[in-house]
């Protein structure tokens, strides 16, 4: 059962929009086992969302996003998480991630404008009690994103004429 469910994993990670009836015919097993175990990894809390990776620049989406390196004093008998919490409450926070090497953080953030980025950087995360200090990186051009090529990358940058003089 823990290599179907593995499978199933593998699957629904490489495209969420695979019904059980498809996963069915791809793994031999049949389809009321595949809703069975689909229903148990999230149950479970094991399959968390599902989710679309979208190209922002052919959405023609604005948004600006940032990864910030945060170096923060660790609490006693709470080591990172109580600090990571408070981080990750924030609406403009999608992901935090504890790291090894030089900074303890990962945070990445999305706003409207680079100004409210810093703003949020300036007024929110910076000024917290454990937060020692905070790199903030702006997220230029994605070329890939889970896995995925984005498709204005294919016709992007890279596929442009060269200009003669």
């Amino acid at each position: 059962m823990k290599k179907l469910r593995n499978t199933i994993l593998g699957l629904l990670t490489e495209d969420a929009r695979l019904t059980p009836s498809e996963i069915a015919k791809i793994t031999g097993a049949d389809e009321a086992t595949v809703i069975s175990e689909i229903k148990a990894l999230e149950d479970s809390g094991v399959i968390c969302k599902y989710t679309v990776v979208v190209d922002g620049e052919l959405a023609g989406k604005d948004d600006v996003e940032a990864l910030i390196e945060v170096k923060v004093s660790p609490m006693h008998k709470h080591g990172f998480d109580s600090i990571a919490e408070e981080i990750y409450r924030f609406d403009e926070v999608k992901t935090v991630y504890l790291m090894s090497g030089a900074y303890d953080l990962c945070v990445v953030i999305e706003g409207r404008t680079l100004k409210e980025v810093a703003r949020f950087v300036s007024e929110k995360l910076s000024v917290m009690d454990k937060v020692l200090s905070t790199a903030t990186h702006f997220i230029l051009k994605k070329y890939k994103v889970n896995g995925v090529l984005m498709k204005s990358e294919e016709k992007g940058w890279n596929n442009r004429q060269a200009v003669h003089a």
